[in-house]
């Protein structure tokens, strides 16, 4: 029996080391492909995506789910990847046309990656279970999404700020939660781990942008 168990264990062990490091080397390939497709984007000067931004995300988004167990979900991630990196050329033009833009994007670029690594390494380390975070999060990120809707609707700056902060601690949470899903068994899939670590990074990027921008006055 413990003969069994310890095989078992060990195969389990194989399996989440697996999806842990097949998620980091995709989630890698999509950051970089991302920045290649902003960078395409801010070249060619391309206007604001508007509406059509959450749009191509959904659709997207739900091709990259409905093919996750095959060959076509890697080829819907990376466009999944590559349109929200053409989403943020515009964005990022419109910083880097203020005075001190270039700085803060680079202090968002580095607070974002700081907080990934710090956040996921913790996890990796103490191995602790996040897994209650889930429902949490959840319902934190429909708030916040709908609070952003008004905050636009509305024209709100206060109410889009608190927003951005949300999300800071929303995306972070998540962030927490997926890594601690992988260790643990509790996602199998390296590709929906890939695109859930993926948007938390992305937004995580934007809010701290919006922060930043707003405390130097260019929002």
């Amino acid at each position: 029996m413990q003969t069994l168990s310890t095989a078992r264990s060990e195969s389990q062990i194989l399996a989440t080391n697996k999806v842990l490091k097949n998620t980091y080397t995709l989630l890698s390939m999509t950051l970089l492909f991302s920045a290649a497709t902003a960078g395409l984007s801010m070249t060619l000067n391309l206007p604001s995506f508007g509406l059509f931004t959450l749009v191509g995300y959904i659709a997207l988004l739900f091709l990259t789910t409905k093919f996750r167990n095959s060959g076509l979900g890697l080829v819907f991630v990376f466009m999944l990847t590559g349109f929200m990196g053409l989403t943020l050329g515009p964005i990022l033009n419109a910083y880097l046309a203020t005075s001190n833009g270039a700085q803060l994007v680079m202090t968002a670029l580095g607070g974002t990656g700081a907080i990934f690594l710090a956040l996921s390494g913790y996890v990796l380390t103490t191995r602790k279970d996040f897994s209650f975070m889930g429902g949490f999060l959840m319902v934190g990120i429909m708030v916040a999404f709908l609070a952003g809707i008004g905050a636009l609707i509305f024209s709100m700056p206060l109410l889009s700020l608190a927003v951005s902060g949300m999300f800071i601690l929303l995306m972070s949470g998540m962030i927490l939660y997926q890594t601690s899903e992988i260790i643990h068994g509790g996602e199998t899939n390296y590709i929906m781990a890939t695109v859930s670590l993926y948007i938390s990074i992305y937004n995580l990027f934007l809010s701290l942008l919006h922060i930043l921008g707003a405390l130097s006055g260019n929002d």
